[in-house]
């Protein structure tokens, strides 16, 4: 048992150095990228009239401070359990998911505002200049390639903070992708496919920024893990030696780990510390396996064990 916690422990400990390094890599990438794709759309919607483009660049901007959003969530998540926050502080990943979608809604919000009113003054669109497309099918690439990286590294460490991130970005090569077909619409005599597109892209916003954020609203409410990783837990628990069953399994998300409670059935002639050997090696087993934080196990006689047994026999005698 105890070669099993020194195994637990040394994974962990090996997991978070390298998951954090991980993070802070591929946000800081994208960082770059962003504060190169903000300054390039902006200058050149400004440049060939575009607005599809400038608010393409608005939302890359969003993505820009989105990052330095993840970056303090990543600093404040690492932290080590203490005195107000008994079971660490891996919620700050879902408090910056939350903050992450409730950006793209107020970008969203903005983009579709913007393009609606100048959707009613058609005459003031102008004709927009080729370096605009240029431009969109520029950032197009450079959003993809992004995303792309980003969602690889998220899901090689497991957090659902940076699948966000990385989704933000997705929805900036998407939102690049429409600004390039209204822009090539401008250029071929449709002057108005350029708010058209800054429209759409303004609905693929908030569309997402809504999911973002109702999402870590229920994960910051104690939404319980799938019913895949509670299968996965409840059957690790059941194949720990001495576990005869188990009920009142429930869990709560905590960032991208896991709390959660159980009542083990245990033989009722075995003694207090037999019974706690078995909980805590049950303990061991799920931490090490899956991603849990925390496991709290309670000890029950499992029924039609002998003290049970004798227990039930008295008492239907006497009666």
């Amino acid at each position: 048992m105890n070669d099993l916690q020194n195994m637990a422990e040394l994974d962990n400990d090996e997991e978070t150095p390298e998951r954090e390094r991980a993070s802070k890599r591929s946000t800081w990438i994208s960082v770059v990228v962003n504060v190169f794709l903000t300054l390039s759309q902006v200058i050149a919607g400004f440049i060939s009239g575009s607005q599809g483009l400038i608010a393409d660049g608005i939302h890359s901007l969003s993505d820009l401070v989105a990052d330095f959003v993840v970056l303090l969530a990543i600093h404040h998540s690492k932290k080590e359990a203490d005195d107000d926050h008994h079971y660490g502080h891996q919620r700050y990943e879902n408090a910056a998911s939350l903050v992450l979608g409730s950006l793209l809604l107020a970008v969203g919000g903005g983009m579709i505002w913007a393009a609606a009113h100048k959707l009613q003054t058609p005459e003031s669109i102008p004709t927009v200049h080729v370096i605009a497309l240029w431009v969109a099918l520029g950032a197009l690439l450079a959003k993809e390639l992004l995303f792309r990286y980003m969602l690889a590294v998220a899901e090689r460490v497991r957090s659902s903070m940076l699948v966000a991130n990385a989704w933000h970005a997705r929805s900036d090569a998407a939102s690049s992708l429409v600004v390039a077909l209204g822009i090539g619409g401008n250029l071929l005599g449709f002057p108005l496919l350029d708010p058209i597109a800054a429209l759409i892209v303004g609905f693929m916003v908030a569309r997402m920024g809504w999911t973002f954020t109702w999402n870590a609203l229920h994960d910051l409410t104690d939404r319980a893990a799938t019913e895949e990783q509670v299968a996965g837990i409840a059957a690790e628990i059941l194949a720990t030696p001495g576990v005869l069953g188990l009920h009142d399994l429930k869990t709560r998300k905590t960032g991208d780990m896991i709390l959660a409670d159980v009542h083990l059935e245990i033989d009722g002639q075995l003694t207090v510390t037999e019974g706690h050997d078995i909980a805590h090696r049950a303990r061991l087993n799920v931490m090490a396996r899956h991603p849990v934080l925390y496991l709290m196990t309670h000890v029950d006689p499992a029924p039609g064990t002998a003290k049970n047994s004798e227990f039930e026999a008295s008492t239907a005698s006497r009666a």
